[in-house]
Order: structure tokens, then sequence, then C-alpha cells
């Protein structure tokens, strides 16, 4: 009669965890998806938010741990998003420094205790010069009245002023307001001072943002939950709502199937607690 009970009980917790073994294998976990999101993007399209234009620059996967530690390594899709943007640059030039403007070096000269402009004054290439004149030597003599350069013709050396030998440099003043061509740009005098001057310029800046799966991305003043349908679509929806109850859905299913899969457990540990049982000998 005993082993017939325990039979009977063991036979219901069976079933039980039939039951619950079959909702855990036949059941669909949800998953995130955007019926209709706002963009739906591959890699290289161009999109616009809160009149902003932005590209995806690429979507990837991305291999994470594993190697050579003996974990597993998982793969993430990761898309990368990029707009250009115009940023104000500036340049300060201290009186008395060398600039490179064009192919040639300037000297920053600036006079006066409240001046509005400065000047460039071209810094000759004395070597050159003197190298490209047969007739001089490739260096400049001092003499007690000053510096000369030893020119040879006809055999006869003379020694000529170095003030009258090399050409008058060119000097070109700017005055706060001025633009002129500068790196391949056009820039602008924004302020000159006793000890320096500044010049401005607009330049274009590429920002970049790494987009992952479910990450929230901020466009302009746009909210987006990112969501990748394959490896190389990127989805993004501005209804955080529904993506918080899809969220909740998926956080439900979950414990849902932890508790089955603790029912299944459990039943399955109470038949063998109970067949155990019946190879205790029975006192009577």
């Amino acid at each position: 009669m005993q082993r017939r009970a325990v039979a009977v009980y063991a036979a219901l917790f069976l079933l039980v965890a039939g039951v619950a073994g079959v909702l855990t294998v036949t059941a669909e976990s949800p998953e995130v998806a955007f019926e209709n999101p706002d963009l739906e993007l591959s890699s290289g399209d161009t999109f616009e938010v809160d009149g902003a234009e932005y590209v995806v620059a690429d979507i990837s996967e991305v291999e994470e741990g594993g190697g050579g530690h003996g974990g597993s390594a998982t793969t993430s899709i990761v898309a990368t998003i990029e707009r250009e943007v115009t940023v104000d640059q500036s340049e300060t030039w201290a009186n008395g420094s060398t600039v490179t403007v064009g192919d040639r070096d300037w000297r920053v000269e600036i006079t006066g205790d409240d001046p509005s402009e400065f000047t460039l004054v071209e810094v000759l290439d004395r070597q050159a010069i003197l190298e490209a004149d047969d007739n001089a030597d490739n260096e400049t003599v001092e003499r007690d009245d000053g510096e000369y350069v030893v020119v040879t013709e006809n055999g006869e050396s003379t020694l000529v002023p170095a003030d009258e030998y090399f050409p008058a440099p060119d000097e070109q003043s700017y005055a706060t307001g001025d633009s002129f061509d500068y790196g391949g740009q056009s820039v602008t005098v924004d302020q000159v001072s006793a000890d320096q001057a500044v010049i401005v310029w607009e330049a274009t800046q590429t920002n970049s943002m790494e987009v992952e799966e479910e990450s929230t991305v901020t466009l302009g003043e746009t909210d987006f939950v990112a969501n990748f349908p394959d490896a190389s679509t990127l989805t993004m929806s501005s209804d955080i709502e529904g993506y918080e109850a899809q969220v909740a859905e998926i956080d439900q299913f979950e414990q849902y199937n932890s508790g089955l899969t603790r029912v299944l457990i459990l039943s399955l540990f109470s038949v063998v607690l109970l067949l155990s049982t019946t190879f205790i000998p029975s006192r009577y």
C-alpha cells in the first residue's frame, strides 16, 4: 500500500515536471523589436534629425571577451554615426614670432602701446640667396662697421653691405577685421595687442558616436532607442515608452521561465526522493 501511494505521488510529480519542461522548451523568448521605427538605416545611409544631417559610417560585428584566457567570446553589433559640424578655431601669434603664410616665413611685428594692426615682414633665406649667386661667397663677413657680402667679379673681390646686397623684405599689414589666406583657408584678424595678434576662422569637424544594441541615443533634442534586426541594419525609435514596455515583458517572461525551471527541478528531486523511500526496509 505504501509503495502504491509512493508511485502515485511520483507519477504526479513526473507529470508536473513534464508539463513544466514542455512549457520551458516551447516558450518563445520575446525580443525587442520596433514595428514602426522612426529610422531604418544601413551602412552609408544619411538621415536628418532636428535639421541636422547625420551619416551611418559603419555597422559591424564586434567580438568581446574570450581570447586566450579560456572564456567564451561574445559578438555584438555596433554602429558608428557621424556628423560634420562647424567649429570656431583660433591661433595666437606673439610679437616677434615667425609664422609661415603661403610658402614663405614671416616675422610678426607689432608697434605701439594700443595697436590695431600688425605687420608681417618677410624672413629672407639669405643662405639660399648667397648659394644661388655664383659671384658671392656663401657666408657673410663681419667688419667693424657692419655686415658685408664678398662679391667676386673678374677676379676682383668687393665688399657689398648686406643691406644693399639682399633685397628688401616684403611687408604685409593687417588690421582688426581684415581677412587673408592662411593654411588654405580664409582667416580674420580678431584682435591685436602689444604682445600678440589673434586670428580666427571656421573649420569643419567630424563628431562620431558608437551605437550599441538597446542603447539610448540623443540626436539633436530627440532621444532614440537603438535596435539591430540583423548585422547590417540599424533601427531607431523615439517611442521610449513602447521600448520600456517590451523590456518589462521580457523581464516578466524570464521570471516566468525561471519559475518553471525551479518547478521542474523540484519535481524531479521529489520523484527521486519518493522513489528512494521505497527501498527503506519496513519495520513491520
